[in-house]
């Protein structure tokens, strides 16, 4: 239910090609500003690091004050539980889901 908010700009499926943000099969502790066959925002690009579990909890709640500059362009998810429900969600899309911690 909460992925319908991700799902007008982004694909889950593997292999599936990118929309207007990028693909997240298998995001979680994924490098950032990674996925193939998509153009990431500067901001983004020079942030670094990984979408571990907090990386993506801080970004889901406020994306554009999180990684200022970023292209994406949603409001964010301000009930916790919205976002680790999500991120539990986005865990399962991988071959090979990340331990939880």
């Amino acid at each position: 239910k909460i992925y319908k908010k991700c799902g007008a700009c982004h694909n889950y499926e593997k292999d599936s090609k990118a929309k207007i943000g990028p693909n997240l099969w298998n995001i979680v502790n994924r490098s950032k500003a990674n996925a193939g066959g998509f153009a990431y925002s500067q901001a983004l690009s020079e942030f670094g690091g990984m979408w571990n579990y907090e990386e993506l909890n801080n970004f889901l709640y406020k994306p554009k004050e999180y990684i200022q500059g970023t292209k994406m362009n949603f409001v964010g998810l301000k009930k916790a539980q919205d976002r680790a429900d999500l991120i539990l969600w986005l865990r399962q899309q991988s071959d090979n889901p990340v331990s939880l911690p």
